[in-house]
C-alpha cells in the first residue's frame, strides 16, 4: 500500500495531507532553511556578454583557455553563448548568430566547404551571413571580431 492510500484509510483529505507535506511532518516541500542552488558560473575565459537577449554583444574570449583554444587553429570553431566564432579559411575570424534561421538550430563552420553548415536541413551560410543555399531564405546577423596583438585574445562586438 501506498503511503498517500494509507493516510486516505486514516480517513485524512487531500487537503490534510498536503499540510502535513508542508509542515515537514512529511518530507515534499522545502523550507526557507532549506540551501538554495548556486547560480550558474559565467564561463570560463569568457568575459562579457555573448547573448543578444541580454543586450548589446560585446565579448572576449581567452584563447589560451582549453574551452576556446579550438579558435588557434585554422577551421575550429566555438560557441559561446548565442554567437558561433570560427577561425575561418586563412586565418580569418568571423563571429556570426549560431542559429539557423529555418529552424532555430545551431550551426557549425565547415573548413573544407568554407562556410556555416546547419546540420538539420542543410541550409548554408556564407562568411558575410548571407545564405549560400536554403531551405533558409535570411541572413545570419554578422558580429566584428578582433583579434589581439599577441593572438591569445579575440573581441567580438556589434
Amino acid at each position: 500500500m501506498k503511503r498517500g492510500e494509507f493516510m486516505r484509510t486514516l480517513g485524512l483529505s487531500s487537503s490534510a495531507l498536503m499540510a502535513f507535506y508542508c509542515m515537514g511532518t512529511l518530507s515534499s516541500c522545502s523550507k526557507d532553511s532549506d540551501p538554495q542552488p548556486a547560480p550558474p558560473t559565467p564561463a570560463t575565459g569568457l568575459n562579457g556578454n555573448a547573448s543578444p537577449s541580454q543586450g548589446k554583444v560585446n565579448f572576449t574570449l581567452d584563447l589560451t583557455n582549453t574551452t576556446y583554444k579550438p579558435l588557434k587553429t585554422e577551421g575550429g570553431f566555438v560557441t559561446p553563448g548565442d554567437i558561433i566564432v570560427a577561425n575561418a579559411k586563412g586565418g580569418k575570424f568571423i563571429a556570426l548568430s549560431k542559429v539557423c534561421t529555418h529552424q532555430g538550430t545551431t550551426i557549425e563552420y565547415r573548413l573544407g566547404e568554407d562556410n556555416f553548415y546547419c546540420p538539420n536541413h542543410g541550409s548554408r551560410y556564407n562568411d558575410d551571413g548571407t545564405v549560400k543555399n536554403g531551405p533558409s531564405n535570411t541572413a545570419l546577423k554578422v558580429y566584428k571580431a578582433t583579434l589581439s596583438a599577441d593572438g591569445n585574445t579575440l573581441t567580438v562586438t556589434e
